[in-house]
């Protein structure tokens, strides 16, 4: 299986800064179109997302669960289908009682790429990851997994698409 993993805040949705709440939450144009063309071409698509928002009691895990929920019913009502999403509730230094660690989720490190990896049998040099930062691209470089760097809410799907998927 070939995975096409996605960064969330800058990629999925426009980066306001913690976005928790589904009235904040505005889709990135072309992201839709986009994960069609992926899964028309035989990609699996995943969500790898540093959440420290939560460490840092910004909002909560259930806040944040709630919200993955919506987002992955408006990408089904697209005929998406996210297979699993991955998040990073930790902090090394900024985040409070068990989230204050240093863990090997938190990108730039590969956990979360890499236990998705492990769980669906992912071919990681068949796969693609798409990021607003550097952080999201040494973490799929760790996972040999190729990673594309984005505009931050200005990602050009269509020519993605045509570059990547083709």
């Amino acid at each position: 299986m070939k995975a096409l993993f996605l960064d969330r805040d800058g990629v999925i949705n426009i980066d306001k800064g913690y976005v928790h709440r589904i009235d904040d939450f505005e889709f990135v144009p072309g992201i839709f179109e986009f994960c069609q063309r992926a899964e028309q071409k035989g990609f699996a698509i995943f969500v790898v997302t540093n959440q420290s928002g939560i460490g840092r009691g910004y909002y909560s895990e259930n806040a944040f669960n709630e919200l993955t929920q919506w987002m992955c019913e408006a990408f089904a009502a697209k005929g998406v289908n996210i297979r699993h999403v991955y998040y990073c509730p930790h902090h090394p230094r900024e985040a409070k009682g068990r989230y204050l660690k240093e863990c090997d989720c938190r990108k730039p490190k590969p956990g979360m790429l890499l236990q998705a990896i492990e769980q669906f049998g992912i071919n990681s040099d068949q796969s693609l990851m798409v990021g607003d930062s550097e952080t999201d691209i040494a973490a799929a470089n760790a996972a040999r997994v190729r990673g594309v760097k984005v505009e931050s809410g200005k990602a050009d799907y269509k020519a993605l698409a045509a570059l990547l998927l083709n």
